[in-house]
């Protein structure tokens, strides 16, 4: 059997043992040792057990991952989220789906210190779904309005996702955060819109607060959202401004989030213990799938099935718009059965180089990327935004009303990932703005 035959082989024992329901991460790492085993030998793959996890874990880069968790986890179990969903409630009062914006901007305000759409989704599960079912809210439009809101988390910097990525294609972390951040606003506008527009052609969807909210109040209500501003302004003032480094910036906003539930009083001993564990587990997940998906990488490069199937790819001479739509296709594919990091790592060992062959940037490939992740956190019959916001009503509101109430906000994402396609400088312009500096 040839190299890349052999190649082809272990890619269709990796898809048929994720069919199977083995760990991501494992499979990963079992395929790649087999093959790198059958194309050069079995000290070779000894020593890559050893070798390619140390290269790929020290990479200093990748330290900011359980810190920007440890953040988010800190601002879930100590609740420094909740002003931001309370200040957008009082203001959107009156306003057509009001309560179900005002979790879209809470979303966005947890997304700015979370780095995580199922952290988000959790968050704002808790905290908005009771309060539209309180008043009424159809309940497909009050979870899938929640499920999809959580996906902001990695769009908006920090986003662990582009962290990970900006590893593996050896592009400027920065960089991403700031192409990110045009991508996330225009999500979150977009759901906005959705929201609205529902609302309109059918008023029975939202019964929304009626009484009017004073002036004062709309002004006090803004006094719980500092610690959400005081730790994103440490962020990514530090960050933007080049005082310190995408690692640091992870280090300085989650201490500045325990500071902040500490003056707050709301850190307990629970709280962080809860926090700690959750950072330590999910980390630990990540890096197992990430050792994997660099073995992979080293096993296609061995046996040329990668270069293989790029050069087949490149060979039909297809204009970069359609290979880009054919990489969308499969993204949305995928997103239907993996999760996200999983998906992520496992393809990018074969599409990066196709990328780099076209006219378009590895920073805005990364955000489109991250994008069409995010879609498949919300499309079935895996999405697991909907099943984290399924968990928190329990059965209140059943399964398929999620996925029913999420359609729209799905042909929303769509219509921004095509326009984003489209006009590449909304997500280039400010990487490009602050890289010409």
């Amino acid at each position: 059997m040839s190299d890349i035959a052999i190649g082809f082989t272990g890619l269709f024992s990796l898809f048929s043992l994720i069919a199977l329901r083995v760990p991501i991460g494992i499979a990963l790492i079992m395929v790649s040792f087999v093959g790198i085993w059958a194309v050069i030998g079995v000290e070779v793959a000894l020593s890559s057990l050893g070798i390619i996890p140390y290269n790929f874990a020290a990479n200093w880069t990748l330290s900011s991952v359980p810190l920007f968790l440890f953040l988010g986890f800190i601002c879930y179990h100590t609740q420094l989220t909740q002003g931001m969903f309370k200040a957008a409630r009082a203001w959107l009062a009156g306003v057509p789906g009001g309560l179900a914006i005002a979790s879209i901007f809470g979303s966005a305000g947890f997304a700015a210190v979370s780095g995580s759409s199922i952290a988000c989704s959790a968050a704002m599960g808790r905290i908005a779904v009771p309060e539209m079912m309180r008043y009424k809210y159809d309940p497909g439009l009050a979870t899938g309005t929640v499920a999809v809101a959580g996906t902001i988390g990695a769009l908006i910097p920090p986003s662990i996702i582009m962290i990970l990525y900006g590893v593996i294609a050896q592009t400027s972390v920065s960089q991403l955060f700031l192409g990110g951040i045009a991508a996330g606003l225009i999500t979150m506008a977009g759901y906005v819109l959705v929201v609205w527009i529902r609302v309109k052609l059918n008023p029975d969807l939202a019964h929304d607060v009626k009484e009017k909210i004073p002036t004062q109040e709309k002004i006090r209500s803004l006094q719980d959202t500092w610690p959400i501003f005081l730790i994103m302004f440490g962020i990514f003032g530090g960050l933007f401004a080049g005082i310190f480094t995408p690692n640091e910036a992870g280090a300085v906003g989650a201490s500045l989030a325990c500071i902040v539930a500490l003056v707050k009083g709301q850190m307990t001993w629970s709280a962080f213990k809860a926090s700690v564990l959750e950072t330590l587990v999910t980390t630990s997940a990540l890096l197992i799938i990430a050792v994997g998906a660099s073995m992979l990488t080293r096993f296609l490069v061995f046996s040329g099935a990668g270069d293989y199937i790029s050069e087949l790819i490149l060979s039909f001479n297809a204009s970069d718009l359609l290979i880009i739509l054919g990489i969308v296709l499969i993204y949305l594919a995928l997103g239907m059965f993996l999760e996200p990091i999983g998906a992520m790592l496992l393809t990018l060992p074969i599409i990066l180089p196709v990328i780099e062959s076209t006219q378009y940037s590895l920073i805005w490939f990364g955000v489109i990327l991250t994008k069409l992740l995010e879609v498949g956190m919300i499309t079935p019959p895996v999405g697991m935004n909907v099943f984290v916001i399924k968990s928190v009503v329990g059965n209140l509101v059943t399964t398929s009303a999620i996925f029913k109430g999420i359609l729209w906000f799905l042909a929303m994402d769509l219509l921004i990932v095509l326009l984003l396609i489209a006009v590449p400088d909304i997500i280039m312009y400010l990487p490009n703005l602050v890289g010409g500096r």
